[in-house]
């Protein structure tokens, strides 16, 4: 074969970047395509959402499905609102340099420390998205932010005193909700980091594409720039961490409204009363009801005498973790692939941490 005919070599493979923890930086998957109908579509079914009782007459579901779905982002959408302004100010005011110097280098411990942040920066399960979002642009390995995803919005004081009111003081039902929602949060977050160890998780965020347009530099750039711009700045991002992950906010309260009028509360009773399923009855009503997680409690309590206790902790601990708003959400974060894995590992450590605690109250009863 002459010369003029032969195939170059291909090139080698660039090498991946690495992170201050060691960790092989993979290329974030490409993010999803916007939703074709466009966010205006979406502001308007919030508002037709909360028009509708003007017009329903006396039709009591609809009424239903227009309160539950106006209680839901009214409650959801202030905390989201924290979150965002929280993300900006990270991506804006906190270099890559500060956050690594003051965290602990090892895998494990780094995950331990992340599931306990909530106590530092208490956010519910609606504002910490957001935040996550600007933690793994600034390198976060991908256990401490799941870590950090579902442990903040327990591990927190203003959820604890919340559970504690809602308990009339029973310091042993905080215990177990903060304890075990730390568990679960450390151990679901470790073993993504092994799964996806050598595949990508994590989505490019919406405003990764929008960087070369936002008028400044990150990291380094920002601490050279007046604060009057860096103000500016993360506002900048702020808004476009809330606008990325809201229109799934709509949605998913759409379809927990929905699902609140047409499945009667009766039938999850009834279900619960079987033997050994009121646990999954109580996590598939928290799927279902997409309350904030600090307020939660009050509607847990209400279950008592009902329910045993484990169960009413399979509720406190599956909502702020998994629910229908918080599964179109995890879109603005995470591939498909990591979702599903997500989900089933959550369901799993939930359904183990309440068996436990079951099995610890038989035993301590």
């Amino acid at each position: 074969m002459s010369p003029c005919c032969e195939r170059p070599a291909p090139e080698p493979a660039a090498p991946l970047p690495i992170n201050a923890w060691g960790d092989a930086i993979y290329p974030p998957a490409p993010a999803p395509r916007p939703i074709p109908w466009g966010k205006a579509l979406v502001l308007l079914a919030v508002a037709a959402g909360w028009a509708v009782p003007l017009f329903a007459g006396d039709r009591a579901a609809v009424r239903s499905f227009a309160l539950v779905f106006g209680s839901i982002l009214l409650e959801a959408l202030p905390f989201m609102l924290v979150g965002s302004l929280i993300g900006g100010l990270i991506e804006v005011f906190v270099s890559r340099e500060r956050l690594t110097r003051h965290l602990p280098r090892g895998p494990l411990a780094l995950t331990c420390v992340a599931a306990s942040l909530g106590l530092l920066l208490p956010v519910c399960e609606c504002a910490v998205v957001p935040v996550v979002r600007r933690l793994t642009r600034k390198g976060f390995p991908l256990s401490a932010a799941v870590a950090y995803l579902l442990g903040a919005p327990i591990v927190n004081p203003i959820l604890g005193a919340s559970t504690f009111l809602a308990y009339a003081g029973d310091w042993r039902i905080v215990v177990a909700r903060l304890g075990a929602g730390y568990a679960i949060a450390v151990g679901v977050g470790w073993l993504m980091g092994r799964l996806f160890a050598n595949r990508p998780a994590r989505l490019a965020a919406a405003a990764d594409s929008a960087h070369a347009g936002c008028g400044c530099r990150h990291d380094h750039g920002h601490g050279h720039a007046p604060v009057s711009a860096r103000r500016v700045a993360a506002l900048r991002h702020a808004s476009d961490d809330f606008t990325a992950v809201a229109h799934y906010l709509v949605i998913g309260a759409a379809i927990a409204a929905l699902a609140q009028t047409v499945v009667e509360r009766r039938a999850v009773l009834e279900f619960a009363a079987v033997p050994f399923l009121p646990a999954a009855a109580m996590m598939a009503l928290a799927i279902l009801l997409n309350l904030c997680s600090e307020a939660d409690a009050f509607i847990a309590a209400s279950f008592r005498g009902l329910v045993p206790t484990h169960a009413q902790l399979a509720f406190l601990l599956t909502g702020p973790m998994f629910d229908l708003k918080l599964l179109l959400m995890y879109r603005t974060l995470f591939t498909r692939r990591a979702i599903g894995v997500l989900s089933v590992l959550i369901l799993l450590a939930v359904a183990l941490a309440v068996a436990a605690l079951g099995l610890a109250g038989k035993a301590g009863a």
